[in-house]
């Protein structure tokens, strides 16, 4: 609603539909009646005192608003020719040449002169900023159109000023500066729902989500039928981890408008994350059928389709994903980029879905430099790759299968399994309950139950081809397995097993806790813990380097009660004024006074005070066989003790195995060895093992506490076993896990593991199968 943009529009407001009516009418006659109106009340920018000139200048502004702009500038330009100076035509051909059309940049540079000249001819006028402003930011010289609009304010503050300044501000990401402004502007005029959905949205991407939702809120109850404002609330909940009201937003939107394209997309990828894959495909496929060309909803329909058995499909879609290729000079899209690893996965998994999973192993079977570039989401250029075959016709899709038709026993299975993959759900904002992995991850604790206890009595098991006594890797691979088919667009893989070249470079895991404005939910509970770590280190750092300066640092250092305080600490020391890293230790079990490299904690500040607040592991060889030494010595006791557990049940020895299990999973997760997934891998391990040794975990994870930052953050394994074992509520595990059929005989290839991860289950609920 910016003056030039709406100019004809906001004239109809005032003057009543006689003078709105000729817009569609282009005869001589209606123009200079609407001219003649329009001079006579003066209703144009800079008016002068001459009737006359006044009748011809609206003219020229009837022309441009029944977009006749070439008749507008020469009538603009003849006057010109006459007077110069004559502001109003000046102003006039400026709109002219800016309504034109901004693509072609002569348009732009002639409409962004004449506004110029204006301005030095009439340096008050808040409007001709504003307008320039607009010409401004489509050509993406925001802080110029920033400047315009400041100034305009300065001549006179209205609530369109401060929401359209917030707005470019919002586009540079300067969320908190944005904030300000829709705040201001929602003070001179509360009644805006747009402000007050950016408002919302200003919230939104600094991760303040609860704050977000009270602004989307306010938003609908000035504008009940806002649909963006439904479908922020929608991404709001969903980033909460709130399905159901999240389902409830998106649902609203659709009932306002069914065909709203970005509502079905964002619909379609929380039910795809929450594990209802056939509700997610619907809206996929509604989205297509309206945009045909939507890349992302292509994709997500070629995900669903392969993850659930599809294959046929789903390389069909992500094929049209692949044609879609970049303009020259325009970015890839996200799905672009990853779209050819996943058809050459999706081909993979096709190749082997009736073969027994324990003749093969995909980390050894995908190239090195694939899966180097897929864990690192590099763009597919990759020497001398050799495609995967394509779809063998001999080779059927997987069907579906209906739970009743699964033997008693194995239905019994499945809720068990459903039951344990909710116990390992984070009730952290962020974390959306996910039922298929839930499933998959509940497989795999009874699986790696049922291993452990195989080995625990000498027995062999089956892996890779060959048959042997279970490594501690072999009881994590079947952790892996289940969580790689739960969702096929995630690569998990083993870091060690990537080409030695990557190795030897390094391979980072990367989380950002702070970057710029934006916090990460999920890792907030854990601030203050950092926080408190880091200025132990620093004090350390000085102690030794800088004794003099000590207390000062120390003092400086009491201040500190957010992450931001520590920027001004830096320059204690030049060598990092921009900033600092601290590695936190690891102690090693195996050899007493020994550390280990634990994760990187990386702050840095530019001069306009945001930060970077990152962590970091850093996977390199050395590192790992650090690691693996550690972890092989606590699985060989963990074995031993085991074996005498299954012997004689005494209370010490099961306490003394629950340690090892709890020492061996706090280095993996220090270790952080797979490039996704880690942390509920690792979990579904700790409870399959602890099973193994008569005790099931029957406390859930508390609000707020991530298992491996628990572990990373720990001073060392002992202090992990406490904590995680407060929460566990160990009990003593039910003697009718003992009856459950095999997991891996029962599910021995792909196929039958993704037939049971998409069989629905909703009547374990009606069972209620909790294991007594």
């Amino acid at each position: 609603d910016s003056s030039f943009l709406h100019f004809q529009e906001s004239d109809c407001d005032i003057g009543g539909p006689s003078s709105c009516e000729s817009m569609l009418s282009l005869n001589t006659e209606k123009i200079l009646s609407q001219a003649k109106l329009l001079a006579e009340q003066k209703r144009f920018p800079f008016a002068t005192d001459n009737d006359n000139t006044n009748e011809e200048l609206a003219i020229a502004y009837v022309l441009i608003g029944n977009g006749l702009y070439d008749e507008a500038i020469r009538h603009f330009s003849t006057m010109l020719q006459e007077e110069p100076e004559l502001v109003s035509a000046i102003y006039g051909r400026g709109i002219a040449y800016g309504k034109k059309g901004l693509h072609d940049m002569k348009n732009a540079e002639l409409a962004l002169f004449e506004l110029s000249r204006v301005i030095s001819l009439e340096p008050d006028h808040p409007e001709v900023f504003e307008q320039r402003a607009e010409i401004l930011s489509p050509l993406g010289r925001i802080s110029e159109a920033l400047s315009d609009l400041t100034k305009a304010i300065q001549l006179q503050p209205s609530a369109r000023l401060y929401r359209h300044r917030g707005t470019l501000y919002f586009i540079s990401e300067d969320y908190a500066t944005a904030h300000e402004d829709f705040q201001r502007s929602l003070e001179l005029n509360k009644n805006q729902p747009i402000a007050m959905l950016y408002k919302g949205l200003t919230f939104f991407h600094r991760g303040l989500l609860k704050e977000a939702i009270e602004s989307f809120k306010e938003a609908l109850k000035q504008k009940a039928d806002f649909i963006d404002a439904y479908k922020s609330l929608g991404q709001a909940y969903r980033e909460l981890g709130n399905f159901d009201a999240a389902t409830e937003s998106f649902q609203k939107a659709l009932l306002l408008n069914q065909n709203h394209v970005q509502t079905l997309q964002l619909k379609g990828m929380m039910l795809y994350h929450h594990g209802s894959l056939d509700e997610a495909l619907k809206n996929f496929k509604r989205c297509l059928q309206l945009e045909p060309y939507n890349e992302v909803c292509q994709y997500m329909k070629g995900l669903s389709h392969v993850a659930m058995g599809q294959f046929y499909e789903g390389i069909k879609a992500q094929t049209k994903v692949m044609l879609n290729d970049p303009l020259p000079g325009q970015k890839a899209s996200p799905e672009y980029l990853k779209v050819k690893y996943l058809r050459e996965y999706s081909r993979y998994l096709h190749a082997h879905l009736d073969t027994p999973l324990t003749e093969y192993n995909t980390d050894i079977d995908l190239p090195g430099n694939f899966k180097d570039h897929w864990a690192k989401n590099l763009p597919f250029l990759i020497e001398n790759y050799e495609e995967q075959p394509g779809l063998q016709p001999h080779i059927k899709d997987v069907l579906f299968q209906n739970f009743e038709s699964y033997k008693p026993d194995v239905q019994e299975l499945i809720c068990v399994a459903d039951h344990l993959g909710s116990m390992m759900q984070y009730e952290t904002p962020g974390f959306l309950p996910n039922k298929r992995i839930h499933r998959a991850m509940g497989l795999a604790t009874l699986e790696v139950m049922q291993a452990v206890q195989r080995t625990w009595a000498n027995s062999k098991v089956r892996m890779n081809g060959k048959t042997r006594l279970m490594q501690w890797r072999d009881m994590f691979d079947i952790a892996v397995k289940w969580r790689r088919i739960a969702d096929p667009d995630q690569p998990v893989l083993w870091l060690d097993q990537m080409p030695a070249r990557s190795l030897s470079r390094g391979f980072n895991n990367h989380i950002n806790l702070i970057r710029g404005q934006v916090i990460n939910m999920r890792y907030l509970e854990y601030f203050e813990k950092i926080l408190h770590f880091i200025k132990d280190r620093i004090l350390v750092y000085h102690g030794a380097n800088n004794p003099k300066g000590l207390l000062e640092v120390r003092e400086a250092l009491e201040k500190v009660h957010k992450v931001e305080d520590l920027l001004p600490i830096m320059k204690f020391n030049s060598k990092t004024r921009d900033g600092f890293t601290v590695n936190t230790k690891v102690p090693s079990l195996k050899d007493q006074g020994k550390e280990y490299d634990g994760f990187t904690i990386t702050i840095t500040g530019d001069k306009v005070g945001n930060i970077l607040f990152s962590v970091e592991t850093q996977t390199t060889e050395e590192r790992t066989q650090l690691y693996h030494a550690e972890i092989d010595a606590l699985y060989k006791d963990l074995t031993a003790k085991g074996k005498i557990l299954i012997l004689s049940a005494e209370l010490g020895e099961v306490d003394a195995v629950c340690n090892l299990i709890l020492s061996l999973v706090y280095y993996f997760y220090n270790l952080m060895p797979l490039s996704r997934g880690s942390s509920v891998i690792a979990y579904s391990v700790i409870m399959g093992a602890l099973m193994a040794s008569g005790k099931e975990v029957s406390g859930k994870i508390p609000k707020g506490k991530l298992v491996d930052f628990e572990a990373m953050t720990a001073p060392g394994s002992e202090a992990f076993s406490k904590i995680a074992r407060s929460w566990m509520n160990l009990k003593s595990i039910s003697p009718s896990y003992k009856s459950l059929p095999s997991v891996s005989e029962t599910f021995p290839t792909l196929r039958t593991m993704i037939e049971v991860l998409n069989t629905d289950s909703s009547h374990c609920l009606k069972k209620t199968i909790v294991v007594v």
